[in-house]
Protein backbone atom coordinates (compact mmCIF):
# COMPACT_ATOMS: atom_id res chain seq x y z
CA UNK A 1 0.00 0.00 0.00
CA UNK A 2 0.98 3.36 -0.87
CA UNK A 3 -0.97 5.40 2.14
CA UNK A 4 -0.54 8.93 2.05
CA UNK A 5 0.53 10.71 4.58
CA UNK A 6 -1.44 13.71 6.18
CA UNK A 7 -1.59 16.23 8.39
CA UNK A 8 -5.36 15.86 9.43
CA UNK A 9 -7.34 12.36 9.64
CA UNK A 10 -8.80 11.17 5.93
CA UNK A 11 -11.13 8.43 5.61
CA UNK A 12 -8.93 5.48 4.22
CA UNK A 13 -10.77 5.49 0.85
CA UNK A 14 -8.38 8.73 0.57
CA UNK A 15 -5.32 8.19 2.10
CA UNK A 16 -5.32 4.81 0.36
CA UNK A 17 -6.02 6.02 -3.27
CA UNK A 18 -3.06 5.81 -6.13
CA UNK A 19 -2.60 5.56 -9.77
CA UNK A 20 -0.45 2.82 -10.21
CA UNK A 21 1.03 2.07 -13.98
CA UNK A 22 1.17 -2.08 -13.39
CA UNK A 23 -2.21 -3.14 -14.48
CA UNK A 24 -3.27 -7.01 -14.34
CA UNK A 25 -3.66 -7.60 -18.12
CA UNK A 26 -5.78 -11.13 -17.19
CA UNK A 27 -8.47 -9.44 -15.04
CA UNK A 28 -11.58 -8.12 -17.02
CA UNK A 29 -13.88 -5.75 -15.37
CA UNK A 30 -17.24 -7.26 -15.07
CA UNK A 31 -20.45 -6.20 -15.81
CA UNK A 32 -21.27 -4.79 -12.42
CA UNK A 33 -18.03 -3.36 -11.45
CA UNK A 34 -18.31 -0.98 -14.89
CA UNK A 35 -21.74 -0.12 -14.05
CA UNK A 36 -21.14 0.81 -10.32
CA UNK A 37 -18.36 3.45 -11.64
CA UNK A 38 -20.30 4.94 -14.20
CA UNK A 39 -23.74 5.06 -11.24
CA UNK A 40 -21.03 6.22 -8.92
CA UNK A 41 -19.37 9.02 -11.52
CA UNK A 42 -23.28 9.88 -12.28
CA UNK A 43 -24.30 10.90 -8.71
CA UNK A 44 -21.52 13.37 -9.30
CA UNK A 45 -22.72 17.15 -8.27
CA UNK A 46 -23.15 19.25 -11.52
CA UNK A 47 -24.11 23.06 -12.05
CA UNK A 48 -28.10 23.36 -12.32
CA UNK A 49 -28.03 19.34 -12.16
CA UNK A 50 -26.46 19.45 -16.24
CA UNK A 51 -25.09 16.25 -15.72
CA UNK A 52 -22.28 17.39 -18.85
CA UNK A 53 -20.18 14.08 -18.43
CA UNK A 54 -19.84 11.95 -21.20
CA UNK A 55 -18.14 8.11 -21.40
CA UNK A 56 -16.93 6.53 -24.14
CA UNK A 57 -15.91 2.64 -22.61
CA UNK A 58 -12.92 0.82 -24.71
CA UNK A 59 -12.40 -2.75 -23.27
CA UNK A 60 -9.18 -4.17 -23.57
CA UNK A 61 -9.45 -6.65 -26.50
CA UNK A 62 -11.45 -4.46 -28.57
CA UNK A 63 -11.04 -2.43 -31.92
CA UNK A 64 -12.58 0.74 -29.74
CA UNK A 65 -9.59 -0.15 -27.04
CA UNK A 66 -7.03 -0.09 -29.59
CA UNK A 67 -8.16 2.94 -30.59
CA UNK A 68 -8.10 5.06 -28.02
CA UNK A 69 -4.95 3.56 -26.97
CA UNK A 70 -3.37 4.82 -30.12
CA UNK A 71 -4.19 8.24 -29.71
CA UNK A 72 -2.34 7.82 -26.51
CA UNK A 73 1.40 9.43 -25.63
CA UNK A 74 3.99 6.53 -26.30
CA UNK A 75 5.05 6.26 -22.83
CA UNK A 76 1.65 5.98 -21.76
CA UNK A 77 0.65 3.66 -24.61
CA UNK A 78 3.58 1.28 -22.72
CA UNK A 79 2.02 0.58 -19.62
CA UNK A 80 -1.99 0.82 -20.40
CA UNK A 81 -2.30 -1.18 -22.27
CA UNK A 82 -2.47 -3.93 -19.81
CA UNK A 83 -5.38 -1.88 -18.18
CA UNK A 84 -9.08 -3.55 -18.56
CA UNK A 85 -10.54 -0.70 -19.65
CA UNK A 86 -9.60 2.70 -21.26
CA UNK A 87 -12.26 4.94 -20.51
CA UNK A 88 -12.82 8.63 -22.01
CA UNK A 89 -14.35 10.97 -19.79
CA UNK A 90 -15.61 14.35 -21.89
CA UNK A 91 -17.24 17.29 -21.09
CA UNK A 92 -20.49 18.41 -22.90
CA UNK A 93 -19.35 22.05 -23.52
CA UNK A 94 -21.81 23.19 -25.34
CA UNK A 95 -25.95 22.48 -25.40
CA UNK A 96 -27.48 21.42 -28.75
CA UNK A 97 -28.38 24.85 -29.14
CA UNK A 98 -25.05 26.20 -29.06
CA UNK A 99 -25.29 27.60 -25.53
CA UNK A 100 -21.67 27.05 -23.92
CA UNK A 101 -21.81 25.96 -20.53
CA UNK A 102 -19.12 27.22 -18.47
CA UNK A 103 -19.33 24.49 -15.90
CA UNK A 104 -18.86 21.57 -17.52
CA UNK A 105 -15.05 20.59 -17.15
CA UNK A 106 -14.96 21.07 -13.69
CA UNK A 107 -18.58 19.10 -13.47
CA UNK A 108 -16.84 16.52 -15.81
CA UNK A 109 -14.02 16.16 -12.90
CA UNK A 110 -16.32 15.88 -10.08
CA UNK A 111 -18.12 13.03 -12.23
CA UNK A 112 -14.14 11.28 -12.07
CA UNK A 113 -13.19 11.76 -8.85
CA UNK A 114 -16.56 10.19 -7.47
CA UNK A 115 -15.83 7.17 -10.05
CA UNK A 116 -12.12 7.12 -8.82
CA UNK A 117 -13.73 6.86 -4.97
CA UNK A 118 -15.92 4.54 -5.96
CA UNK A 119 -13.33 2.29 -7.57
CA UNK A 120 -10.66 2.48 -4.71
CA UNK A 121 -13.65 1.20 -2.15
CA UNK A 122 -13.97 -2.03 -5.30
CA UNK A 123 -10.79 -2.92 -5.07
CA UNK A 124 -10.26 -1.35 -8.91
CA UNK A 125 -7.39 1.13 -9.75
CA UNK A 126 -7.99 4.49 -11.64
CA UNK A 127 -4.83 6.26 -13.44
CA UNK A 128 -6.01 9.19 -14.99
CA UNK A 129 -4.26 10.07 -18.41
CA UNK A 130 -3.49 13.75 -19.57
CA UNK A 131 -1.06 12.35 -22.22
CA UNK A 132 -3.27 11.69 -25.41
CA UNK A 133 -3.98 13.05 -28.66
CA UNK A 134 -7.10 15.60 -27.96
CA UNK A 135 -8.02 16.33 -31.54
CA UNK A 136 -7.77 12.44 -32.45
CA UNK A 137 -10.17 11.09 -29.31
CA UNK A 138 -12.04 14.06 -30.01
CA UNK A 139 -12.55 12.43 -33.67
CA UNK A 140 -13.35 8.78 -32.33
CA UNK A 141 -15.57 10.25 -29.84
CA UNK A 142 -18.05 11.49 -33.04
CA UNK A 143 -20.07 14.24 -31.25
CA UNK A 144 -19.90 17.79 -31.62
CA UNK A 145 -19.68 19.88 -28.08
CA UNK A 146 -17.63 16.72 -26.93
CA UNK A 147 -14.38 17.95 -25.22
CA UNK A 148 -11.89 14.96 -23.61
CA UNK A 149 -10.78 16.01 -20.48
CA UNK A 150 -8.83 12.26 -19.51
CA UNK A 151 -8.50 8.83 -20.37
CA UNK A 152 -9.24 6.77 -17.60
CA UNK A 153 -7.13 3.39 -17.44
CA UNK A 154 -9.02 1.06 -15.09
CA UNK A 155 -8.42 -2.49 -13.94
CA UNK A 156 -7.11 -4.17 -11.18
CA UNK A 157 -3.21 -3.49 -10.04
CA UNK A 158 -0.74 -5.85 -10.51
CA UNK A 159 1.50 -5.99 -7.68
CA UNK A 160 4.31 -7.98 -9.30
CA UNK A 161 3.85 -6.48 -12.45
CA UNK A 162 7.42 -5.93 -14.28
CA UNK A 163 7.58 -1.87 -15.44
CA UNK A 164 10.09 -0.51 -17.67
CA UNK A 165 11.98 2.32 -16.61
CA UNK A 166 10.77 5.53 -15.56
CA UNK A 167 8.02 3.83 -14.59
CA UNK A 168 9.11 0.91 -12.56
CA UNK A 169 10.78 4.31 -10.11
CA UNK A 170 7.39 6.08 -10.39
CA UNK A 171 5.89 3.49 -9.74
CA UNK A 172 7.51 2.25 -5.74
CA UNK A 173 7.97 6.31 -5.20
CA UNK A 174 5.92 7.59 -1.98
CA UNK A 175 3.16 9.52 -2.46
CA UNK A 176 3.38 13.27 -1.82
CA UNK A 177 1.64 16.32 -2.06
CA UNK A 178 2.56 20.05 -1.74
CA UNK A 179 1.28 21.14 1.88
CA UNK A 180 -2.23 22.63 2.39
CA UNK A 181 -0.69 26.29 3.12
CA UNK A 182 0.88 26.36 -0.34
CA UNK A 183 -2.24 26.02 -1.78
CA UNK A 184 -3.92 29.12 -0.13
CA UNK A 185 -4.30 32.23 -2.03
CA UNK A 186 -5.46 35.72 -0.74
CA UNK A 187 -8.57 37.28 -1.73
CA UNK A 188 -7.48 40.63 -3.16
CA UNK A 189 -8.80 43.64 -0.88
Amino acid sequence: MKNATTTAPLHPLLTERWSPRAFDNRHELSKEQLTTLLEAARWAPSASNTQPWRFAVAERGTEAHTKVLEALAPGNQVWAHAASALIVAAAETTTPDGTERPWAVYDTGQAVAHLSVQAQHDGIAVHQLGGFDRARVTELLGQPGLTPQVVLAVGRRDEFGVLAEPFAEREAAPRDRVPVENLLVSIAA
